[in-house]
């Protein structure tokens, strides 16, 4: 698995949820990245080689690399109890299909303090680059659990006494209304199929984002999380 420019190669090496084969850097290039990234493979123990740029070219799937790619393994997921932190802060991601989404939505959750994502298994294996890309790096540095029962990881992460709400407009208040200072999961679905009956009847309430018009039309996954997720760091922080 080929890793693409400065900001991939370092988020894939810092993260340490992969093996790093390989790091090839052009070997003409000196620049601020590229000799912090000779210097964390030096510490890592990663195999480091300056090469031409034009064989990296070949090497390269796209042409954003800047001449730095790295060649790694498969992502390692983390356990459940890996999300629980002294003040969860966990999003359910389901039905979430397009890699690039899928990205930015780690990027603002990773940002936003959220302590781990939750979601389905599946198989994001040929799009991690695409993912770690589009997340600025964010995917290789925040904590992800694939899960094979949804439902019952809800009722696990229940009884550690965190509230689960949903971004679900049926029977719903505000997001502004609640309190997000105690550890919290927040649900959030894609727009085609959004969460499922799995999920939402583990929910201990549902909350919608305000529309300053009648626009009835769902956010996307990303716009959806990014907002509540900076909602629970402003209260948190006291911004």
């Amino acid at each position: 698995m080929i890793f693409e420019g400065a900001l991939s190669v370092k988020a894939v090496i810092n993260g340490h949820k992969r093996k790093v084969d390989c790091v090839i850097i052009d070997k003409n290039k000196h620049t601020k990245d590229s000799n912090y990234i000779k210097k964390i493979c030096q510490i890592n123990d990663i195999k480091l080689e300056l090469d031409d740029l034009a064989n990296i070219q070949k090497i390269a799937q796209g042409k954003t690399h800047g001449g730095i790619i790295a060649i790694a393994g498969e992502r390692q997921y983390q356990p459940l109890d890996a999300l629980l932190t002294k003040q969860s802060f966990i999003c359910l991601l389901e039905g979430i299909e397009d890699p690039f989404n899928f990205g930015y939505i780690l990027r603002s959750l990773y940002s936003a303090g959220c302590s781990g994502v939750l979601c389905n298994k599946r198989d994001w294996q040929q799009a991690q680059s695409v993912i770690c890309k589009s997340s600025a790096g964010a995917s290789e540095l925040i904590s992800i659990c694939q899960s094979d029962d949804l439902g019952a990881d809800l009722r696990c992460l229940k009884g550690q006494g965190i509230e689960c709400l949903a971004a679900y407009r049926n029977n719903a208040v505000s997001y502004l209304a609640k309190d997000y200072t105690k550890p919290v999961l927040i649900a959030v679905g894609g727009e085609m199929r959004g969460l499922s009956k799995e999920v939402l009847n583990e929910m201990d309430g549902f909350i919608y984002i305000p529309y300053a018009n009648d626009f009835r039309n769902a956010l996307n996954a990303s716009s959806a999380a990014s907002v509540i997720a900076y909602e629970v760091l402003r209260q948190r922080t006291h911004v």
